[in-house]
Formats: structure tokens, C-alpha cells, sequence
């Protein structure tokens, strides 16, 4: 099987470090609509669940998962299943609609793993991708659908515990994705990683930074937001579990005995203020998620972590939003492809 088309400034970069790419190009347009969009955007589980896993906690509103109660700050309810479901769209629509970017070709029945899977859509798709494989999705909460591929299987466990895969059920590709902010110690998780991957097996983290920046210094007209962004990142290293790390993880899979780590970073605007198609559509996908993430992250962090009352975490929920939604602000995020090998 070949490897899936991918946009050519991703091609042309493999093997490499990828640069920041060329400053995002304002449009002069400032509305949500333009032609260059067209039509407005707008397994069943085998492992054995004990009640205590779906006896779910709830928290201004929320719902928040039971097993391991506490260690994930984000709910897993359908209002945050659907942002989920989003961000995954937003992850390919970045790299041309694929899944992946470490060089993955054939499919000679291998064993992949997906590490905090969320709603398992990421494992159902690799899984139709890749029939002969067989896909295993591990998360805290059992949210994942009934109805999946047969090759697909389902667990919850905690990633950040012991594995116990024995030597013969160890895996081809390990894959991770928005795993910064639930993370307590990366050496450990990569290593893990490393020990569970056959000889050549590969690991891909996808990841963004949590830092809102711009190449025009409208970002800094966005004075709730990046005093946000200052507040969300120091209650997470508060918690123990840092937001603001995926810059760092090519260094951290490298020192964890990785090797041929390469990493791509891409620009996502918040908004459709980029000029282009692929930005605009990529801009409204990715402002709709990160307005939809705002309460959730700011009721958790800000309540448990930094002594903020429900009432008080909304206002800041409200201002953040408000500068998500100014049309003269043309802010992005860095996402960080990272892929490396395990020595043969």
C-alpha cells in the first residue's frame, strides 16, 4: 500500500526537520464567508468493564470520567465527544486527509496501538484503512462506539500506568495524538513506547502547542486570550500534567533511544482571516473547536487548580471567546508531526 497523498510542502520536507513555514497571508475580506470556501462550513469493547468505570463524575455541568478519577482534566461527555470528533478532522485536513505522516506502507498484519483513543475514531479509520492490522485503542473513558471494523478492539487503561503487552504482542506503529496537558512524565511514556515497539516499529505523535501567535502582532491586541493561554500553562504545571510541551517531544523520543526522528510543524489559523481555501476551511474548523474547548479547560484547570469559583472561570471563558471571534486578529497555532523508529 502506498503512502497516502500528503500536501507537497510535507512531501518535499521528509526526512528533515521541518522550518516554520512563510508568514499566513491576511485576507482583506474579514468575514466568515468567502468564494474561496464555496458552501458554508458550518468493536464493541472487550475489555471487561467493572461499574466503577462507567460511573462517571459530574462537575459544573460535566462529565468527567471514573476510572482513574481526576488524573484526565477534560469531560467525556457527547459535547466534548463532537469537539473530538472535530479536532480529529482538523489533524488530517492539516496533513491533505491522511492519517498519519511516519512512512507506513503495506499491510502484512501488523499491530497498531492508539494511546488515549477518545471517541476511537482514529482507530476505526486506520482499521478500514489497513484490514489485515489489528488496531487496539487505549483511553480512560469507555466512549468509544459499538458498532466498529472487526479488526478493531477497544480497552480502557491508563497509558501513564505500567504496559504489560507480553513480548509477542508487541506493535508495528504506536500512535498518539493530543496527548499534551495529560501527560505527567514524557521519558516514561516514550520509553514505554520504545519497549512495546518490534524491532523498525514506528511511533507518530500529533500534537499542538499550547501558545497563540501571529506575524503581524495582532495577537497581542488579544489581551484575554494570551493571559489565558499564560493562566491555562502554569495551573497545568500546577497539576502536573504541562499543556505547553510539544515543541519539545522530537527531543524527548529522540533521548528516549528513538531513531530518524523527524518532525513537521504547521501554521492552523484560528479563523478564516488566511488567504486560500485550505486555510479558510481549516481556520473555521479549528476557531469552532478551540471556542468549544475554552469552558471545559478553564472550568477544570482554574476551579480544581488556581481556587477561581464557577462564575468567575465562566467570565474568563466569555472574554477568551470574545477574542477568539474578532475577525481583526489573525492568530494561529503550531501542530507538530513527529514520527521516529525503533532500532532493528
Amino acid at each position: 500500500m502506498c503512502n497516502p497523498d500528503t500536501p507537497s510542502s510535507a512531501q518535499d520536507h521528509i526526512g528533515v526537520t521541518t522550518p516554520h513555514q512563510a508568514a499566513l497571508v491576511p485576507d482583506s475580506d474579514n468575514s466568515d464567508a468567502d468564494s474561496a470556501i464555496g458552501e458554508s462550513i458550518g468493536g464493541s469493547l472487550t475489555a471487561s468493564l467493572a461499574s466503577s468505570v462507567l460511573n462517571y463524575k459530574y462537575e459544573n455541568g460535566r462529565r468527567y470520567h471514573a476510572y482513574r478519577e481526576g488524573q484526565y482534566i477534560l469531560p467525556n461527555d457527547e459535547q466534548e465527544q463532537d469537539r473530538l470528533d472535530m479536532l480529529h478532522h482538523i489533524y488530517k485536513l492539516i496533513i491533505g486527509g491522511a492519517l498519519y505522516r511516519a512512512p507506513l506502507t503495506g499491510d502484512y498484519g501488523w499491530r497498531i496501538l492508539d494511546i488515549g483513543c477518545g471517541t476511537g475514531l482514529y482507530c476505526i479509520e486506520i482499521a478500514d484503512e489497513f484490514p489485515n492490522a489489528l488496531v487496539i485503542g487505549t483511553d480512560l473513558s469507555a466512549i468509544q462506539p459499538e458498532w466498529v471494523p472487526p479488526n478493531c478492539r477497544f480497552y480502557v487503561d491508563d497509558i501513564e500506568s505500567e504496559w504489560a503487552y507480553p513480548p509477542n504482542e508487541h506493535f508495528d506503529y504506536i500512535h498518539g495524538r493530543a496527548l499534551c496537558g495529560s501527560i505527567a512524565d514524557w521519558p516514561k511514556l516514550f520509553s514505554q513506547a520504545l519497549t512495546n515497539l518490534k524491532p523498525g516499529g514506528l511511533m507518530e505523535m500529533q500534537e499542538y502547542h499550547c501558545e497563540v501567535l501571529s506575524d503581524d502582532q495582532t495577537s497581542e491586541q488579544a489581551t484575554y486570550l494570551l493571559d489565558w493561554v499564560v493562566q491555562m500553562n502554569e495551573a497545568s504545571k500546577k497539576f502536573g500534567k504541562e499543556l505547553a510541551t510539544a515543541n519539545g517531544l522530537k527531543k524527548q523520543m529522540t533521548d528516549a533511544g528513538f531513531i530518524d526522528v523527524h518532525e513537521e510543524i504547521y501554521k492552523v489559523p484560528i479563523g478564516p482571516w488566511a488567504k486560500g481555501k485550505r486555510n479558510k476551511e481549516l481556520g473555521m474548523y479549528y476557531r469552532a473547536q478551540f471556542v468549544d474547548a475554552v469552558e471545559p479547560f478553564t472550568m477544570a484547570l482554574f476551579t480544581r487548580v488556581l481556587g477561581y469559583t464557577a462564575e468567575e472561570a465562566l467570565i474568563v471563558v466569555a472574554r477568551v471567546k470574545s477574542d477568539l471571534l474578532n475577525p481583526k486578529l489573525h492568530m494561529y497555532v503550531n501542530f507538530h508531526y513527529i514520527w521516529g523508529n525503533k532500532a532493528r
